[in-house]
């Protein structure tokens, strides 16, 4: 059973800077694309982040293209997701999620894409 756990969420100010990590069990994150995403209240979840680790092609949404940045740790079982610049627009709960294959660069941010999924953890961005 893969079970991926994010960490690191907290209240933060505007302008402040924040990792999250997404530890993996089971797999790690050496051939499968990976991605993270986030739900605000009454929104829909939007990706924020994906990566296909082989070749390195990455998504990015657009409105934290330049601020956010994902890497993984040495032994691939840790992901993290570097946030700077936070905005309260960035205030939602984050979800790391994995997947089993290799997928096609237009299916990076497409959260059907993903076999796996963490459970969550909340980024608010208040001054």
């Amino acid at each position: 059973q893969v079970q991926l756990v994010e960490s690191g969420g907290r209240s933060v100010r505007p302008g402040d800077s924040l990792t999250l990590s997404c530890a993996a069990s089971g797999r790690t994150f050496s051939t499968s694309a990976m991605a993270w995403f986030r739900q605000a209240p009454g929104k829909e979840r939007e990706c924020v982040l994906a990566i296909r680790w082989r070749d390195r092609n990455t998504y990015t949404l657009p409105s934290v293209k330049g601020r956010f940045t994902v890497t993984r740790s040495n032994d691939k079982t840790t992901a993290f997701l570097q946030m700077n610049g936070l905005q309260p627009e960035d205030t939602a709960v984050y979800y790391c999620a994995a997947g089993a294959g290799s997928p096609i660069t237009s299916s990076l941010p497409i959260a059907s894409t993903y076999d796996f999924w963490g459970r969550g953890t909340q980024v608010t961005v208040s001054s």
